[in-house]
C-alpha cells in the first residue's frame, strides 16, 4: 500500500484538519484506544506528517484540549450580552453553552471525558477553561445579588459555590442532553435555569432555604 498522497495547504490549514480528526477519534474512542494511524488516515495525510506537525500523541491531545477549550469559551462568551440584565446574561450564556456541546459532542467527550481521566497535565487544561466560566458566571451571580439590594455580603460568601455548582450542573446535563437526541440547547438551558434561577431568586429576595434543626443546634 503506497504512502498517503497529501495536497499541498497552508499549515495552519492542514495542522486544522489533523486537530478535526483527532477530536473526532479521541472523543470517539478514547484516548488510550485512539491510534496515530486512524487519525492520519482521517486527516488524508501520513503519519510521519502528524508526528512533524504535532510531535506526539500526547502534544496531539493537549493541542485537541486547547482548541476546543478555547473554542467552548469564546461560545459562551460571544454569546451573551453585558448590557441585558444578569438573568437574561445566564439564559443566553446557557443556551450557548448547549448548543456548542451539542454542535461539537467529539470535542465536549475530549474535554469532559477524556482530559480528565488520562493525568493531570492533560487535566489542568480543562481546570484552566472551566475556572474562566466558573468565574464568568460568579460576576453574573454578584450583579444579581446586588441588584436585588439584599444581602450586601452574599458575593463574598455564597456566590463562588453557587456558580461552582452551576457549572457543574452544566456540565452534567450537557453529557446527559448529549445523549438524549431530543433534548434541545434551548431545553437544557431552560431546565437548568428552572432548576437553578429560581433559587437563585429566592436567596437574593432575601428568602434562602434552612436546615432543619438538629437537637445539637
Amino acid at each position: 500500500m503506497g504512502a498517503v498522497k497529501t495536497k499541498r495547504m497552508p499549515r495552519a490549514v492542514r495542522e486544522q484538519q489533523m486537530l478535526d480528526a483527532a477530536v473526532r477519534i479521541f472523543g470517539r474512542r478514547g484516548y488510550m484506544a485512539a491510534s496515530m494511524d486512524e487519525i492520519a488516515d482521517l486527516a488524508g495525510v501520513s503519519k510521519p506528517l502528524v508526528y512533524l506537525y504535532l510531535n506526539s500523541k500526547e502534544e496531539l491531545f493537549t493541542a485537541c484540549i486547547r482548541r476546543e477549550a478555547a473554542a467552548l469559551s469564546d461560545a459562551v462568551r460571544t454569546g451573551v450580552r453585558g448590557d441585558l440584565p444578569a438573568d437574561r446574561q445566564l439564559w443566553d450564556g446557557l443556551q450557548a453553552f448547549f448548543a456548542h456541546t451539542a454542535e461539537h459532542p467529539d470535542g465536549w467527550a475530549v474535554l469532559h471525558l477524556q482530559a480528565r481521566t488520562h493525568g493531570e497535565t492533560f487535566a489542568a487544561e480543562v481546570t484552566a477553561m472551566r475556572e474562566e466560566i466558573v468565574a464568568f458566571v460568579t460576576r453574573l451571580i454578584a450583579v444579581a445579588a446586588r441588584e436585588a439590594h439584599r444581602d450586601p455580603d452574599l458575593a463574598e460568601r455564597e456566590v463562588a459555590g453557587l456558580a461552582e455548582a452551576l457549572v457543574g450542573a452544566a456540565e452534567s446535563l450537557a453529557a446527559w442532553a448529549n445523549a438524549t437526541p431530543s433534548t434541545t440547547a434551548r431545553q437544557a438551558a431552560a431546565t437548568l435555569m428552572n432548576f437553578a434561577w429560581a433559587g437563585l431568586g429566592n436567596l437574593m429576595q432575601g428568602r434562602p432555604w434552612s436546615p432543619p434543626r438538629s437537637e445539637e443546634d
